[in-house]
């Protein structure tokens, strides 16, 4: 088996484990909370991004990898996470603005991910070496998604869900 058919294995694994995961454990929990705790942990998920910012660092990746590529990846994860920590404070302060910081987060954060896997189509990403990137597409980046599609259920359902 050759790199990118493991890439793509390997990230298909993970996100029938984050969807499991999701059915099973987090999402039962999450139903009996308000909905600003509800959205909290799922935010959390996304504070992590800054790691993207290691496709900047000298002779973590392949030069090869394009730069572009690169840098619109990690400054899009950097903000997306910087937005997410925002997001926390404002629900857990119960601030007026909460929810539309979450919409705002949320939405920053689907269309950069959303980027980025085109980006990795087109480039044929998993082909270059990745280094220890390689763990953040195949495995946090399934999380990441998983994570947004329950925060944009949550908040489409916002006047069905307990407040």
């Amino acid at each position: 088996m050759n790199n990118v058919s493991i890439f793509w294995l390997q990230l298909g694994c993970s996100l029938v484990v984050c969807a499991a995961i999701v059915a099973w454990y987090v999402w039962p929990s999450l139903i009996r909370l308000p909905r600003n705790s509800a959205l909290i942990p799922l935010v959390f998920v996304h504070v992590f991004r800054y790691v993207g910012m290691t496709l900047l660092v000298t002779g973590m990746v392949d030069p090869n990898l394009p730069i572009g590529f690169r840098e619109n990846a990690a400054y899009g994860d950097l903000i997306a996470a910087g937005l997410a920590l925002v997001s926390i404070f404002a629900l857990r302060s119960n601030w007026r603005v909460a929810i539309p910081l979450v919409w705002v987060f949320n939405l920053w954060g689907f269309v950069d991910l959303l980027k980025g896997v085109r980006g990795v189509l087109q480039l044929n990403v998993p082909s270059f070496n990745l280094g220890t990137i390689w763990y953040i597409y195949t495995f946090y980046a399934p999380a990441v998604l998983v994570s947004h599609l329950m925060i944009f259920w949550i908040l489409t359902r916002s006047r069905s869900w307990k407040q």
